[in-house]
């Protein structure tokens, strides 16, 4: 077989075989194929697309290129958790815990931040001690005691995926629906939980804003899941505003034991809740209304901020910060975006709010930045409040006031005020199993 038959074929729109497309993969993966044949096939797929059947071949391939984590020796039901990325998004470090105080073992492995988005891990190392590289034992060991255990991604997951997006991200293939599921379902599968949830964001803030685009990756990821024997569910959520008040990865950890404490804001506290009870649907233990109280209830009851300190603890983490989170180191220097008119907020980009962000030292503008966890930014107010002239929108924590005031400068493109409050968004757009789109 040669790579060159392969690219003809997807170029004059052919159905790739299985074989091929493992071919590809393995050649690719052992460096038989190079970068520039590689390049032409990804854009023969760009232009002519896959079926189910090859991409659901296409994932199954990148996952098996490195190390498929076997989950088995875990009792109960594994169910994993996807985010595509948002901003002020700290849902796994909410609906793990939940879902472990419910029985729902959740083995869970997350990445750092990208772009204008916060990642998982990032999060948790604001925790001093924290430890998100574990060994597979140990990490096995707290799942099965606890319930739940994150860390981060390790070094040969989906090597595959790795080279490809490279690739992809220098050769303008990567806003193609196939190419994007598979890149994200190659770690799920290779990760090895029984059941996975995805949570597809759209709006500003999102990789994919277009609402339709996103309901159709949804139904793409949900396909190839359940075309490899997983059970799937997907719900495409509103990324347009920044979910919950605090962006940052010490603010954020703060914002999560608010929620867990029962004293969170609205926005998150629900949609943590309805991704806990789609989790604990998964996992089999009742209707969707059952999971929803059982979610509740481990809430209100305090049993999934214990969950959070135990696995705190377990990780090596300062627990004495989650119960007293005034403990946690404050920015050195704190300023203040005010609102230039009063009116009622219409529209605050979660994408530009993420970018200042990221200026003030919470995210990464090159790989190998450090983050200073304490930077970030609180929102006083959301999407559809009013703001008199002068109010305070949201405070900005930096170590300079030179980060504060580039920070200002960039919010100033983020927030829109209009005489008349905007159309109210749900949080939860639709929901997307195997055989339906429920729309909301």
């Amino acid at each position: 077989m040669r790579i060159y038959d392969v690219i003809l074929k997807k170029r004059n729109g052919g159905e790739l075989s299985d074989t091929e497309i493992a071919f590809f993969i393995k050649g690719f993966t052992d460096g038989e194929i190079p970068d520039y044949q590689a390049s032409a096939l990804l854009m023969a797929i760009f232009f002519e697309g896959m079926n189910e059947r090859e991409t659901a071949t296409l994932t199954m391939e990148m996952a098996k290129s490195g190390d498929m984590v076997d989950l088995s020796e875990i009792p109960g039901v594994k169910v994993d958790k996807h985010s595509t990325g948002g901003v002020g998004d700290k849902t796994s470090l909410i609906i793990a815990p939940i879902a472990a105080a419910c029985g729902v073992r959740v083995a869970k492995m997350s990445g750092r931040g990208l772009g204008h988005t916060g990642g998982t891990v990032d999060k948790m190392k604001a925790i001093p001690g924290m430890r998100t590289s574990l060994s597979q034992a140990e990490f096995f060991s707290i799942v099965e005691k606890i319930g739940c255990s994150i860390i981060g991604q390790t070094g040969n997951i989906a090597p595959a995926d790795k080279r490809l997006y490279a690739l992809r991200d220098v050769t303008a293939t990567v806003d193609n629906l196939s190419l994007i599921a598979s890149s994200v379902m190659s770690k799920k599968l290779a990760a090895g939980s029984d059941a996975i949830l995805l949570d597809v964001k759209t709006g500003s803030g999102a990789f994919v804003k277009n609402l339709e685009n996103a309901i159709a990756l949804a139904r793409e990821m949900v396909a190839i899941g359940e075309n490899s024997g997983k059970r799937m569910l997907a719900l495409v959520t509103d990324m347009d505003t920044p979910l919950g008040c605090a962006i940052g990865n010490a603010l954020e950890i703060i914002e999560v034991c608010d929620v867990l404490k029962g004293r969170g804001p609205a926005d998150l506290t629900e949609i943590s809740l309805v991704l806990a009870a789609n989790m604990i649907y998964l996992a089999g233990r009742g209707t969707p209304d059952e999971c929803r109280k059982l979610a509740e209830e481990a809430l209100e009851s305090g049993a999934a901020f214990d969950k959070l300190c135990e696995m705190t603890e377990a990780q090596g983490g300062d627990v004495s910060y989650l119960n007293d989170t005034e403990k946690f180191a404050r920015a050195e220097c704190i300023g203040e975006f005010k609102a230039e008119r009063g009116g009622c907020i219409s529209r605050m980009d979660s994408e530009v709010f993420g970018t200042a962000s990221v200026t003030l030292g919470a995210g990464r503008k090159k790989l190998g930045d450090d983050i200073d966890f304490a930077a970030g930014i609180i929102l006083e107010k959301k999407t559809g409040e009013r703001a008199e002239a002068g109010e305070i929108i949201a405070r900005v924590y930096a170590s300079s006031e030179d980060k504060i005031e580039a920070a200002k400068d960039i919010l100033k493109e983020a927030v829109e005020i209009s005489d008349e409050p905007p159309a109210k968004k749900p949080l939860i757009i639709a929901r997307v199993s195997k055989n339906s789109i429920e729309r909301f």
